[in-house]
């Protein structure tokens, strides 16, 4: 029964719900950002190198059972550098907009503290006054 319980709160927490939310959707974006790329970027490089063919499907035949095809590589590596780039401009956008204002808010004191601030400058003052007057006087009686 405890078991169950810690189990319902772990899946009830909000990180875990978005994290699911987040491979649901990233699972989407790859499948677009494949879709992107053989349905447009592969037509146009096969275009602009004067070739009917898409790039997935150049290769390397070296024998009838050694075949390289580096096309499907090269494809990899485009829907890779997309998909990390658009990443990259989310997490940006995300540091810019959510977490800097955190981070900002977190870094104004606290009324508390501007009050014990307020008492310390208060009492400096104070010393400092004393101070000066206890300096006057000894400076009175050395002459």
């Amino acid at each position: 029964m405890k078991v169950l319980k810690e189990f319902k709160a772990f899946i009830n927490r909000g990180n875990i719900v978005d994290m699911a939310i987040g491979v649901i959707i990233g699972g989407a974006f790859t499948t677009l950002v494949k879709s992107f790329t053989k349905n447009l970027i592969n037509p146009l490089i096969g275009f602009f190198t004067g070739s009917n063919h898409s790039l997935s499907e150049l290769e390397l035949r070296l024998s009838s059972k050694l075949v390289f095809t580096y096309g499907e590589f090269l494809n990899d590596v485009i829907n890779f550098l997309i998909t990390a780039f658009v990443v990259f401009l989310l997490v940006k956008f995300l540091y810019k907009t959510v977490m800097k204002p955190k981070q900002a808010a977190a870094k104004t004191p606290s009324d508390e503290l501007v009050t014990l601030r307020e008492i310390k400058d208060l009492l400096a003052s104070k010393q400092g006054v004393q101070t000066t007057t206890a300096d006057q006087t000894e400076t009175k009686q050395s002459k």
